[in-house]
């Protein structure tokens, strides 16, 4: 198991961040302590704390210098960086001590192929499956958000199979329709809004992944877990009824 410790490293991002560093990978292990540290950071914020931002293998914390100056430090020579840094490593110091809460676990409705995934036989073709093979696959995992971004709410999902890892497309669409369901190489994730985009499309979900009105406006959060359960056209149109 690695140790916390030996692995982490801590830079300054500018005069009021700092960016904690798990890997220079994507994996379970890096993913796993940005999600404890968010979890701490949610717990045990400090005056001058902003905010954080969780990403594949690092977190950065946003802080207020001149508040953390005037609320915490005591000792002349130490700058605001300093005390932030001292106070992370405590943090990072219990990652591994505590108990952390099981992920949220949702699932997530897709209509294959056809009109809604486009690219289906494409991946298909590429990984020498069925269509129906690589539905089969995609829907057997279990996928860690690992982070929120690109546009609000579109999910980047790692532990997806490498049997059916797809490139990216060459040439990106233009406009691809919210709830599109697309493969971006080793991840899979879900275009929340019309947007543009270059993943291979597989299918379509009816859920609504990102509204604004609603608190909090996306329905994924980084450290979540998604499984994906394949739908009949019939169903998919049932659930877009309900919605209405």
């Amino acid at each position: 198991m690695k140790s916390v410790k030996s692995e982490v490293k801590l830079f300054p991002l500018g005069d009021s961040a700092l960016l904690v560093q798990f890997s220079q990978e994507m994996d379970e292990w890096a993913h796993s302590q940005v999600q404890a540290l968010a979890s701490h950071l949610e717990n045990r914020s400090f005056t001058g704390f902003i905010e954080y931002v969780p990403a594949f293998t690092s977190l950065t914390l946003f802080y207020d210098p001149y508040l953390v100056y005037k609320e915490h430090v005591r000792e002349p020579n130490i700058s605001p960086y300093e005390w932030v840094t001292t106070y992370v490593q405590n943090l990072l110091s219990n990652l591994e001590a505590e108990k952390r809460e099981e992920p949220r676990m949702i699932e997530i409705p897709v209509c294959y192929g056809g009109e809604f995934g486009p690219d289906l036989g494409e991946v298909a073709t590429h990984n020498g499956l069925t269509e129906e093979e690589v539905i089969q696959i995609h829907t057997s995992s279990t996928y860690n958000v690992y982070m929120i971004g690109f546009v609000p709410g579109f999910p980047y999902m790692g532990g997806m199979s490498q049997r059916i890892a797809t490139p990216r497309r060459s040439s990106p669409r233009l406009a691809i329709p919210a709830g599109t369901v697309g493969i971006g190489g080793l991840q899979t994730g879900i275009y929340p809004l019309d947007s543009p985009g270059g993943w291979r499309l597989i299918g379509r979900t009816p859920v609504s992944l990102f509204l604004p009105d609603r608190f909090p406006p996306s329905l994924l959060a980084a450290g979540d877990q998604v499984r994906f359960r394949a739908i009949s056209m019939e169903e998919y149109v049932a659930y877009q009824e309900e919605k209405r």
